[in-house]
């Protein structure tokens, strides 16, 4: 007579070692989509002088802010990816939603004066305020690389 044994623990996909294999390989594949993402948000955003036409990415004009402030970061806990532009001062704190969804954006104009011990510091006030169109370039660069790298990513990501 034969027997034929199963060690029902290791049947299962929660042993500690498939999780901690999932766990490395979305670690992995999220934040490769991260910088994907942010690759093809910067280079949707073209260097030039005049405006952009409204539903195509922004135009980046003087120092490139927009541009170079596009941060991905992988989340452990939410086992996430947030990509998107940082906030960089109070000058243009709202501009980079305005620009991926529309809407109001204050231009704000700054000045300098005394503190009440003498020292210089710089003041931001509201000149106006304007409606900008929007000029999506998270959103298509986000939809893109889910479409076209994501699955190839998740594709045989989890080993050993």
């Amino acid at each position: 007579m034969m027997r034929i044994g199963f060690d029902t623990p290791r049947m299962f996909f929660d042993t500690t070692e498939v999780m901690a294999a999932v766990d490395k390989a979305t670690r992995r594949v999220l934040s490769r989509f991260g910088a994907f993402v942010r690759r093809r948000a910067r280079s949707s955003i073209r260097k030039r002088k005049k405006a952009s036409e409204p539903g195509k990415a922004p135009s980046s004009h003087g120092e490139g802010l927009l541009r170079h402030y596009i941060f991905f970061n992988y989340d452990p806990k939410a086992q996430s990816v947030v990509i998107g532009p940082e906030r960089l001062h109070q000058k243009s704190g709202d501009a980079p939603p305005a620009l991926e969804y529309g809407g109001p954006s204050r231009i704000m104009v700054g000045g300098k004066r005394q503190d009440g011990r003498g020292n210089w510091v710089r003041m931001w006030r509201v000149k106006r305020t304007v409606q900008i169109r929007a000029r999506p370039y998270m959103g298509p660069a986000f939809e893109y690389e889910q479409r076209e790298s994501l699955p190839k990513m998740w594709r045989d990501s989890v080993t050993k």
